[in-house]
């Protein structure tokens, strides 16, 4: 090939000048602009559905029913009416569910917005494995409150007679659970 010299910073101008170049395309304007509109009238006639449920149900029907229960679905309003939540519930607890449907409902609707859900459906049926990041009770595990000092000697004292180190660290922590979970009666 052979040596070719580049073009001045003039020449360039000057060859872009004289060539027709298209103009850039205006870039697609965000989807989201031209579907909220859309997702809103949907959201009005068809309401949050089971996501903003499942995102929240801990908080909605409390801890002890969310271990046991998930919502899978939720009906869409026929007309006027309330829709149908279906809940899935795992094992004999579906009895316990189907008596406290009323107030369920009624969380749920307080949640979503009134007449939202008139109707529960119960399914019995293995929960989904919720993820870890899932909020669960989380036992806190607190530090008890230390013994009155008099009892800490006395319990140093009682425990000094003891053959090894070992036993008397173990009997000391003994003494002191015992008088933790039943403190003396003055």
């Amino acid at each position: 090939m052979p040596n070719r010299r580049l073009p001045t910073l003039a020449e360039a101008a000057e060859i872009l000048a004289r060539r027709r170049t298209r103009p850039a395309r205006r870039p697609a304007p965000p989807a989201g602009r031209s579907l909220a509109p859309l997702l809103k009238t949907l959201d009005e006639r068809f309401g949050q559905g089971p996501a903003a449920l499942q995102a929240r149900w801990p908080e909605i029907v409390g801890i002890e029913l969310a271990r046991r229960t998930e919502p899978v679905r939720l009906s869409p309003r026929r007309g006027d009416g309330p829709g149908v939540l279906e809940i899935r519930v795992a094992g004999p607890s579906a009895t316990l569910v189907q008596h406290r449907s009323a107030e369920i409902l009624e969380r749920v609707n307080l949640f979503l917005g009134a007449e939202t859900a008139g109707r529960l459906r119960v399914v019995q049926g293995p929960l989904r494995l919720r993820p870890a990041s899932a909020p669960a009770q989380i036992a806190i595990r607190r530090r008890p409150p230390p013994l009155d000092a008099a009892v800490e000697a006395e319990l140093s004292r009682d425990a000094s007679p003891a053959r090894t180190e070992r036993l008397r660290k173990a009997l000391v922590a003994l003494g002191r659970s015992v008088h933790r979970n039943h403190p003396p009666t003055p």
